[in-house]
């Protein structure tokens, strides 16, 4: 075969070329090859996503609509004498949302974990009665695509979005395949208040599970995004097992944050907010739970402020009620809690308070400071609670102050609870004492 002569003409160009390329100043020959690498991305085929937002750019954004703040794991025998030991089975945990729309996710934890949770699938829908979803509104979940994950020790993932159409204060089904066993959950919350269900095997889709065994607890799962408008937004209720619910009724949503919730819900503005709940039974600010309490306690509110306050995508208030454990908790006898080590002065409390404010303002986060509710006591922690409290009332540091000692103290007996707000330990409001309380924050501050 034989080739074609070259072009004189052609070859005249091409040289001339090659010359002013030499001849062209640095930055100019820079700038051509940078628009040549541009032009390269432009023809480039898009990735694929897993799920298109059905949203226009701009108009709205995620916000937490429901959470639980996660505890480690007990000691193995504790945890299987509790029924938290899974084998190749499915977990369809209830939870109970604020705000409804038409786009999730879900967020799945394994923060203290020391090994990978794997998770075969996991599949959100609305809840009907009991274990029971509604027809028509079961969507399976992917991660990144695909079906499962492993969740890799400290780690959080997110589901990817799916469309969903679900009310506000609707009940969701968050059902999750543990395929691996036997599973002792690293990461859980303890105290749900919420019954929720197992079946064997991958029930993840299924219409309906065995409503016995049972769990009164979530494991691995943290929170569930909603897509929402752009004035909408989420408020953290950041506290101990008064903000968990404990001694409310169970599966009924009478903590005072729920209260608080539907309050909110009911002015029907255009700012609407979403009342997630960070309560953990026996937090404390300054210290871990210890002790005979044991791990259900869970971190410092110091220590897991950044996970379980700050990290919740759209919060914009964070309303604080925690202190008397760390009052409470220390003591001399066998039976404390925590021991005398830990003890705190109202000074060390004052301080724990300003690092919570300064972190949250920090991010243009308004923070409600709520006084520590009366608790039986001897007199020098009486003293203590009654400094701190005055602290809250008077030192203007908080964006706004919700007295919640004053609302459900007994003027009677000073420092005793009113009894027709006791659940009967002196320490935890009864159902009244949470509708009191939700009913009792005013509401204006959310919108200044």
């Amino acid at each position: 075969m034989s080739l074609a002569a070259p072009n004189p003409a052609s070859r005249a160009i091409r040289l001339k070329n090659e010359r002013m390329a030499v001849e062209m100043p640095r930055s100019t020959r820079l700038k051509s090859a940078c628009a040549s690498i541009a032009l390269l991305f432009v023809l480039a085929p898009a990735a694929p996503r897993a799920a298109a937002a059905k949203v226009k750019p701009g108009t709205s954004h995620w916000i937490a609509t429901w959470a639980a703040s996660p505890s480690p794991a007990g000691p193995a025998d504790t945890m299987r004498r509790r029924g938290l030991e899974f084998n190749q089975q499915t977990l369809r945990e209830i939870v109970h949302i604020t705000l409804g729309g038409g786009r999730f996710r879900v967020r799945l934890s394994n923060a203290f974990g020391t090994k990978a949770v794997e998770i075969g699938a996991a599949h959100l829908a609305i809840r009907g009665a009991g274990s029971k979803i509604v027809p028509g509104s079961d969507r399976a979940l992917a991660f990144g695509g695909r079906p499962g994950i492993a969740i890799p020790p400290g780690a959080l993932v997110l589901s990817d979005p799916v469309d969903l159409q679900a009310p506000d204060s609707a009940d969701l089904a968050v059902s999750v395949y543990l395929p691996g066993g036997p599973t002792i959950p690293s990461t859980l919350h303890y105290s749900a208040m919420q019954t929720s269900y197992l079946a064997a095997g991958d029930a993840a889709g299924a219409a309906e599970m065995p409503e016995t065994p049972n769990l009164s607890t979530w494991p691995f799962l943290t929170g569930v995004d909603v897509m929402a408008p752009l004035g909408c937004a989420t408020v953290v209720a950041l506290g101990d097992s008064i903000t968990d619910g404990a001694r409310s009724t169970n599966d009924a949503n009478r903590r005072w944050p729920n209260v608080l919730a539907s309050r909110l819900l009911a002015l029907r503005t255009k700012t609407r907010l979403a009342v997630v709940n960070a309560g953990i039974g026996g937090g404390r600010i300054l210290h871990d739970g210890a002790g005979s309490a044991g791990p259900q306690y869970g971190p410092s509110a110091l220590a897991r402020y950044e996970r379980d306050v700050l990290a919740q995508p759209g919060v914009k208030y964070v309303i604080v009620l925690e202190g008397v454990n760390d009052i409470g908790h220390p003591g001399p006898s066998p039976g404390a809690s925590a021991p005398m080590s830990e003890d705190v002065t109202a000074e060390d409390m004052i301080a724990g308070y300003r690092q919570l404010l300064e972190r949250a303002h920090e991010r243009g986060i308004k923070v409600f400071g709520c006084t520590i509710m009366p608790f039986p006591t001897q007199a020098p922690k009486e003293a203590k609670r009654q400094a701190v409290n005055q602290w809250i009332r008077a030192s203007r540091a908080f964006d706004a102050v919700i007295d919640f000692d004053k609302l459900v103290g007994d003027p009677a007996q000073p420092g005793r609870f009113l009894p027709a707000y006791d659940s009967g330990d002196h320490l935890h409001p009864n159902d009244a004492g949470h509708k009191a309380m939700g009913e009792a924050i005013d509401l204006s501050p959310f919108s200044r």
